[in-house]
């Protein structure tokens, strides 16, 4: 037993040594802190990586599995108003998704009808306005030749054609077939009913898959987290309304062609943050300036902004009685990274969730399921903040 002790004395004073020589006096405490700080980001860059990897791979179930959650985010508080109201759960569900397709049907209709009707019209007023820039070109103060105009057009054209073929590089991503596409909204309408149905039953078996001390936590960060969710969906169906009604009716009564497309193309549009709104805001001025001139042009450009200034200042406090802070900055960086990362899909999902693990991550880190704190409306990417209304003498 001495020989023993003796033997672990001399192996703790050489590990002893040598921690302190090679360790702590060798190498200076801020490179420590460095290399351990670093090689704890590179393995959660790794897993994260990883995820994203996994994610591309099953993009043809993953991209309907969150357009379904964030159809069922939308349609959640109308279920949840007629079950409160006494219908049956199958009628609230039946009820709401045939009133979600019956508005879609009717919006993309409305859309392809007036596309059919005024296609021919657009198409000569278009080659017009093309031949009049292409006089003023001629004959205005740049004094272009016309060799000079049409090596400029075959490079628009060009440049045209690349971005058209990385679009439908991206469209054969999502799916390379019809068949995809209608598999996806198959599997789209199923996972929505799915969720709606039986969503309590399907979180409680999540649940169980972590460990029982985890349980609370991860149930209370889920609840949390959905609750954001359809904050996020509620809200941006209000502005999506909004937008697409007020920059539908402008383009109408000033004359611009196929407003129903661009009044769906605004609402479409406006469920990816800030970017949508201001990229289709954008096409109705540019078709207005095509078709109408530079004046109706500038119309539609004050009608756009007006919209979106009275929706974002005064709608939609006044309607949801708060109004629902995104910093702009957040907005962009998350948006850019998710269609760097995955095209259009990306950019659609990626405010919602950032506004889902922002929230899950403070309601961890609070420790939320035993103090009850929740997160402070500042430290949210995604918040909902009351605002006091002010009552006229």
């Amino acid at each position: 037993m001495s020989d023993d002790k003796a033997g672990r004395s001399f192996f703790d004073a050489l590990r002893t040594r040598t921690v302190a020589t090679e360790t702590s006096t060798g190498i200076p405490r801020g490179l420590r802190l460095a290399t351990a700080y670093a090689w704890r980001l590179l393995v959660v860059a790794a897993a994260v990586g990883v995820a994203i990897w996994i994610v591309m791979q099953l993009k043809l179930l993953v991209i309907p599995l969150l357009i379904a959650i964030l159809l069922a985010a939308l349609l959640w508080p109308a279920c949840q108003w007629m079950l409160d109201h006494r219908f049956p759960r199958w009628a609230a569900i039946v009820v709401s998704v045939l009133a979600t397709l019956a508005v879609i049907s009717g919006l993309l209709g409305l859309a392809i009808w007036q596309i059919t009707q005024q296609s021919g019209s657009v198409r000569e007023r278009t080659i017009e306005a093309v031949e009049q820039l292409r006089q003023y070109l001629i004959d205005g103060p740049l004094d272009l030749t016309s060799a000079e105009i049409d090596d400029l057009l075959v490079q628009g054209w060009s440049f045209l054609e690349q971005q058209a073929s990385l679009l439908w590089t991206g469209a054969l991503a999502i799916g390379s077939t019809v068949g995809h596409v209608v598999t996806g909204a198959l599997l789209v309408l199923f996972i929505l009913l799915c969720l709606l149905a039986d969503g309590g039953r399907i979180w409680r078996w999540v649940v169980r898959l972590f460990p029982r001390q985890a349980r609370p936590a991860v149930d209370g960060a889920g609840h949390t987290g959905w609750r954001t969710v359809v904050t996020y969906a509620r809200t941006q169906l209000l502005v999506a309304t909004i937008d697409a009604t007020g920059i539908g009716l402008g383009a109408l009564f000033l004359g611009v062609p196929l407003a129903a497309p661009i009044a769906v193309l605004v609402f479409l549009g406006a469920f990816i943050p800030f970017v949508g709104a201001v990229v289709t805001g954008a096409l109705a001025v540019f078709l207005a300036l095509v078709y109408n001139g530079p004046w109706i042009a500038l119309w539609m450009l004050i009608v756009v902004l007006g919209v979106q200034q009275v929706e974002g200042h005064i709608l939609q406090p006044l309607l949801m009685g708060s109004a629902v802070k995104v910093h702009p900055l957040a907005v962009v960086i998350v948006v850019a990274g998710g269609a760097m990362i995955a095209g259009i899909p990306g950019a659609l999902f990626a405010v919602p969730i950032a506004a889902f693990v922002n929230v899950v991550v403070l309601y961890i880190s609070r420790r939320s399921w035993e103090t009850g704190a929740v997160p402070l409306p500042d430290e949210m990417i995604w918040s909902t903040v009351p605002r006091d209304r002010r009552k006229n003498a």
